[in-house]
């Protein structure tokens, strides 16, 4: 369920008993001195305020203050992998604000960027779920686990042996876990890759065979390229 905001709207009786005010007076007495205008501004302040007072406020204006969660799609596997992708991805932007570091900062927005288009090439095709089963139990866990660590020794604001240290092995390994990452992202491709590679194969073969194929595609046979 989204989280909302809810904002009541004011009456808008006070304004209109005041303005009455005005008009009443206007119809009964005459409004030629200086001293008429300053009572019946005076008597349509307290019209104004007294309404305020015993007038409630009008019915409660709802908000949207953050996007609804994704509906299910009914694959529990599926599901859970969307609740903590964006669970993880909602951590990653905290560290990011957090960390001051700007090499880590870059570092992090580059494993969200990743970590989004897995989940999403995954949305896409939940067959490829057990593809990231190990990613999903044990290196993204690990890597936010990882930087929590790094976030809390940096707020500690103290220089000592074992913070110095465990934070430079932090940013030593950073530049490996993107990498880890982009692996994982690539190697959702590999099907998609093999039957594009088993497309080309199948039109070059069938270009060369109705003699559309350029004179680079009928000579050679490796490394051949789509050349009309």
């Amino acid at each position: 369920m989204a989280n909302t905001v809810k904002k009541a709207e004011k009456s808008a009786i006070p304004l209109y008993g005041a303005a009455a005010a005005w008009a009443v007076y206007a119809i009964f007495f005459n409004l030629y001195r200086a001293g008429d205008f300053a009572f019946i501004t005076l008597l349509s302040g307290g019209v104004y305020l007294l309404l305020q007072a015993v007038c409630p406020e009008g019915p409660a204006n709802t908000e949207e203050a953050s996007e609804a969660p994704e509906k299910e799609s009914g694959n529990p596997e599926l599901d859970k992998m969307i609740r903590e992708g964006q669970l993880a991805i909602s951590e990653m932007r905290r560290l990011d604000s957090n960390i001051a570091d700007e090499k880590i900062s870059a570092d992090i927005r580059r494993l969200e960027t990743v970590s989004n288009s897995i989940f999403q090439q995954v949305k896409a095709d939940p067959g490829k779920l057990p593809q990231i089963r190990k990613f999903m139990d044990y290196y993204l866990p690990a890597a936010l686990k990882i930087l929590n660590a790094y976030d809390r020794m940096s707020a500690a604001g103290v220089s000592g042996e074992n913070i110095d240290g465990t934070k430079r092995r932090v940013e030593d390994i950073m530049t490996t876990i993107v990498k880890a990452f982009e692996k994982q992202l690539d190697s959702l491709f590999g099907s998609d890759a093999l039957d594009i590679s088993t497309d080309i194969s199948v039109l070059e073969s069938m270009l060369i065979q109705e003699g559309l194929a350029g004179e680079q595609m009928q000579a050679g046979s490796d490394g051949i390229r789509l050349d009309l």
